[in-house]
C-alpha cells in the first residue's frame, strides 16, 4: 500500500513507538486507515495490537511517532475522554452492558450528548432520538427483544448491544477488539454482516484471532508482529507470506 497523506485518511499511525520496561511493545509502526474502510488486524498475542488500540484512544502515550485522525487532529494531544468525543469509539473484548437495564435502556443511556442529573429526572426521548434508537435496534438485529433485560441476552447478544451503544455515540471510527470470541458459528456470521453493514457509513478496525471470521469480513488485513507491521494485503496476500506463515499462522 503506497502510504498516503495524513489529510487523506480516518486514522494515520506513522513511525509510532511505545515501551515498557524496555520490552517495545510498538516498534515503529505504520498504518493507514482510509474512511468508510473495513479493516482487520491479526498477529500473535504479544504482537501489538491492543497497545495500538490504547494509543488510539489516549490510553497509552506513545515515545515517538505520528497519530492522527481525520486527517488533521494529532491523537497524542487529547486525553481518552477528547478522543471519544472526537468521534472514536472502542468495544473491549468483553461487552460491558447495564445488565439490569432493558436492551432499549442500554441504548438510551448512550445516547450522544451527556445529561445533567438533575435534567435526567424530567428527560424524555425526542422523536428523533426514540427513531435513532429504533434504527440501532435494526441494525444490531436486537428489536424483537428490546424490553429484555440486558443480563438475559446470549452472550453474542450483549457483544452486540455493546456495539450497539457504540453507535448510539454516532462515532466516525469505531474499534473492535475481538468481537467474535465465544460466540457460536450462527453469531459468528451474523456478526461479520454487522460490521460491514456499519462501515457502509463509518470507519470500521477490528482486531480478531478468527481467521474464518476474518475471511468472511472480506477486508485488507495488517498482520502485526514486535510491534510492527509484518505484512498488509488480502487474507488470501497475507496467508501466503511465508514470515506471517512462520510466526503466526503455521505450517
Amino acid at each position: 500500500m503506497n502510504k498516503p497523506h495524513a489529510s487523506n485518511t480516518i486514522l494515520y499511525l506513522d513511525g509510532v513507538s511505545v515501551s515498557f520496561d524496555g520490552f517495545k511493545a510498538l516498534n515503529d509502526l505504520s498504518l493507514y486507515v482510509e474512511e468508510g474502510e473495513l479493516r482487520a488486524i491479526i498477529g500473535p498475542n504479544g504482537a501489538g495490537k491492543t497497545t495500538m488500540m490504547d494509543v488510539i484512544t489516549g490510553k497509552t502515550r506513545p515515545d515517538k511517532g505520528d497519530v492522527i485522525f481525520n486527517g488533521g487532529v494529532d491523537l497524542t494531544q487529547l486525553d481518552e475522554a477528547a478522543i471519544a468525543n472526537l468521534g472514536i469509539g472502542r468495544k473491549f473484548q468483553k461487552p460491558t452492558v447495564f445488565e439490569n437495564h432493558t436492551v432499549f435502556d442500554n441504548l438510551e443511556l448512550a445516547l450522544k450528548g451527556h445529561r445533567r442529573p438533575q435534567s435526567s429526572l424530567f428527560f424524555r426521548l425526542s422523536g428523533e432520538q426514540q427513531y435513532r434508537i429504533n434504527e440501532v435496534l435494526g441494525i444490531i438485529a436486537l428489536t424483537d427483544v428490546h424490553m429484555m433485560q440486558a443480563g438475559s441476552l446470549s452472550h453474542g447478544q450483549k457483544q452486540w448491544l455493546e456495539i450497539g451503544m457504540l453507535l448510539m455515540q454516532d462515532p466516525d471510527l469505531l474499534l473492535v477488539d475481538e468481537p467474535v470470541a465465544g460466540m457460536t458459528d450462527a453469531e459468528t456470521e451474523a456478526t461479520a454482516v454487522l460490521l460491514k453493514d456499519i462501515a457502509k457509513t463509518r470507519s470500521v478496525v477490528v482486531v480478531e484471532h478468527d481467521m474464518v471470521f476474518v475471511k468472511s469480513l472480506d477486508c485488507r488485513v495488517n498482520v502485526l508482529h514486535e510491534g510492527s507491521v509484518l505484512a498488509e494485503g488480502s487474507l488470501d496476500v497475507v496467508q501466503q507470506n511465508e514470515q506471517v506463515i512462520e510466526v503466526y499462522l503455521g505450517r
